[in-house]
């Protein structure tokens, strides 16, 4: 008897139907046989669904039993196939009607005893089944919330294998998921652990963390330990704009398919950060693997990605960030396929002066040796800082400061002023395909930063005297650009200008002796 049941396959963020073809009896050898390029845990999905069947007092059949997974050219992975399998071969023994299986996408792993283990991708396996017309998704109930922010689709959570043959059977009935997707989204968003009211002194340093998140710029901070850098990024995410329900669903599907969603989660409310370790290989950073996952760049989408002690990086994974941060997308190649994975992210980055920490510092002494500070910044290559548009030393706090109860502004007013930036950049940038300005390429800056000849002396001044490298000139266009639109002016000013020659520090040739 031959059966259909249909399940799923991940690529990328998106996902395809796979149709199961369990056919069973007939003449010739007794066995077990699979095709359509199973991997080795499809394989051994034999095992555990035969124990899961016995275990649970249905009959595993002792004849020829032969799966096909369609389209068969394409490499199956994953053990998710365990639960739509044993669905089938249940049903091509008649233990199972098989009048309604056309309706379900079927996906979960088996334990031994039966019960259905979570799976990855279930919101981007979601989206296709009610593209394509099911009309339910049986799937592990931790994933059930994930799942169920798709509408018009009866998402169907289960625990073990007993409730699938019993709901099949229409012996029982299971209550849909339903998950109030706007409503949750709109109670969640604005809930954070941290906020810049909590952040002593350093009005300067926040003063640039707002013209980063209004102008989507990348950002450097350099100063001693101790200074308050990775306090200061950690706070960034609470000045960004809301996630938009679109961005939120996108996040949503790259930690889907990653598998880093907690259990019963359902959409991602607030915007990424993502602080990965110095150890960390070009792999795990960009992407990539045999069997292909989204890397801690594109985790990062539409939030923020935290280099902590930048120069103790290893050169050849800071370098392959260079193409993602320019395109915003990372594709992983491999010689039968390529998968695309998006990495529109802010690049926040953290270092010391100096090995020791202290040069520049106002009271420590740099006991570093004559060429090693410049020796400790050529880990960073040219053409990375190219794409970092701010760069801001971070000085100590002083006691007065760190005891003082003097108010500062809290995340929640910064981000007023973040919000009223950005609109009019996208008022500006309604025609592109651009959202903020640190997006524009030379031919738009040329267009839209225009400056006075007041302002061109300025600058022109300015690069003379602190010996300003050519690459900087558009990025404080950029960066002057941004801090007009914080004042909301339509034209850049002088003053606009000379607030963001200030943030170039590591473009100057003498910077570090």
């Amino acid at each position: 008897m031959l059966v259909k049941t249909y399940g799923s396959a991940v690529y990328g963020v998106d996902a395809a139907t796979i149709t199961i073809e369990v056919s069973s009896g007939g003449t010739g050898q007794i066995g077990y046989f699979m095709v359509g390029l199973p991997d080795n845990a499809v394989k051994e999905s034999w095992h555990r669904m035969e124990t899961a069947i016995k275990h649970n007092g249905y009959n595993m059949p002792r004849q020829k039993i032969v799966i096909n997974l369609a389209p068969a050219d394409v490499r199956k992975e994953g053990s998710a196939y365990d639960l739509p399998m044993a669905v089938g071969i249940m049903a091509s023994s008649g233990q199972i009607p098989e009048t309604n299986l056309n309706e379900f996408i079927i996906m979960g792993e088996l334990s031994l005893d039966g019960s259905i283990l979570p799976i990855r991708g279930a919101l981007p396996i979601a989206i296709q089944a009610r593209k394509e017309g099911f009309k339910g998704f049986i799937l592990p109930k931790q994933n059930a919330r994930e799942a169920a922010i798709v509408n018009n689709l009866n998402v169907y959570g289960v625990e073990n294998i007993k409730d699938v043959v019993s709901f099949l059977r229409k012996e029982i009935s299971i209550e849909p998921t339903t998950v109030d997707t706007r409503a949750e989204f709109e109670d969640n968003q604005q809930k954070s652990d941290y906020d810049f009211a909590d952040v002593k002194g350093q009005e300067n340093i926040k003063r640039a963390m707002e013209i980063a998140a209004a102008g989507g710029h990348n950002l450097i901070l350099i100063g001693p330990p101790g200074a308050g850098k990775t306090m200061l990024a950690k706070r960034l995410p609470t000045i960004l704009p809301p996630l938009t329900l679109n961005e939120a669903l996108e996040t949503t599907k790259i930690h889907s398919v990653a598998g880093r969603l907690s259990k019963n989660t359902g959409l991602i409310y607030q915007r990424p950060f993502r602080s990965p370790h110095h150890t960390v290989s070009d792999v795990a950073l960009v992407g990539g693997g045999s069997n292909p996952q989204p890397g801690e760049i594109s985790l990062a989408h539409n939030g923020v990605l935290f280099l902590d002690e930048l120069p103790e990086f290893k050169r050849t994974v800071l370098e392959v960030m260079r193409q993602p941060m320019e395109d915003r997308k990372v594709t992983i190649s491999r010689s039968r396929f390529s998968v695309t994975y998006p990495a529109s992210f802010m690049l926040i980055a953290s270092m010391n002066p100096c090995p020791c920490g202290y040069y520049n510092h106002p009271e420590k002494e740099c006991v570093c040796a004559p060429g090693v500070v410049q020796k400790y910044l050529n880990k960073i290559s040219g053409p990375l800082l190219d794409r970092i548009d701010l760069h801001v030393e971070v000085t100590p706090v002083s006691f007065n400061e760190l005891s003082g109860s003097r108010k500062t502004d809290n995340s929640v007013s910064i981000r007023e002023r973040v919000l009223k930036a950005r609109t009019l950049q996208g008022e500006r940038f309604s025609s592109k395909s651009i959202y903020c300005n640190a997006q524009m390429e030379a031919q738009t800056v040329q267009e839209i930063c225009t400056i006075s000849d007041v302002s061109r002396t300025l600058l022109s001044k300015a690069m003379q005297r602190l010996q300003l490298s050519a690459r900087a000139y558009d990025r404080i266009l950029k960066v002057a650009r941004t801090i007009a639109d914080l004042a909301a002016s339509s034209e850049i000013m002088p003053e606009h200008i000379a607030e963001a020659i200030q943030f170039r520090s590591l473009d100057r040739e003498n910077w570090a002796g």
